[in-house]
C-alpha cells in the first residue's frame, strides 16, 4: 500500500504549517515556497485541509493560514483522510462500491473493517509533531 501523491503533500504542507505555529500566519504562496511543491497544488490541499478543519484560513491585513489545533493534536491519520477519505485498504467496505466480482461469495470481505482499524489506529498514533522535529 503506498499513500497518493496528494495524501503525501497534505503531510508536506501541514508540517510546513506547523514550523510556523504560534509564529505568524503564512499564505498557500508562502507554504508553496517553502515545501517545493506548486502554488495549484497546495491551493487545492489548503481547502481540503481547511475544510476537514485542520487549518484555518483569514482573510485581510494580518490574515493567511495556520494549524486549527496545536501540532501534536494532529495525527497522520487525520491528514491523510482530510485528502483521501476514510482510511481503508479494500473499496468492497464502503458504502455503494460494491462492484466486486466475487462479493456474493467473498469470505475475506467481514475481516477488512479489522485491517483497516488497525492501520488507521497505526497513523493516529503519529502526531503531526513527529514531522517537524529534525530526523
Amino acid at each position: 500500500m503506498r499513500l497518493s501523491s496528494m495524501a503525501d503533500y497534505a503531510v508536506v504542507i501541514m508540517s510546513a504549517a506547523a514550523r510556523h505555529c504560534g509564529g505568524v500566519r503564512v499564505n498557500a504562496g508562502q507554504l508553496a515556497e517553502e515545501t517545493g511543491l506548486p502554488a495549484p497544488t497546495v491551493q487545492k490541499l489548503v481547502s481540503k485541509l481547511t475544510a476537514a478543519g485542520l487549518m484555518r484560513s483569514s482573510r485581510g491585513a494580518g490574515g493567511g493560514l495556520k494549524l486549527a489545533r496545536p501540532p501534536a493534536a494532529i495525527t497522520i491519520a487525520d491528514i491523510v483522510e482530510a485528502v483521501e477519505g476514510p482510511i481503508a485498504l479494500t473499496a468492497c467496505i464502503e458504502e455503494g462500491k460494491h462492484d466486486c466480482t466475487l462479493e456474493g461469495q467473498c469470505t475475506v470481505r467481514p475481516h477488512w473493517p479489522q485491517v483497516n482499524a488497525a492501520l488507521r489506529g497505526a497513523l493516529a498514533q503519529v502526531p503531526l509533531t513527529q514531522f517537524v522535529e529534525e530526523a
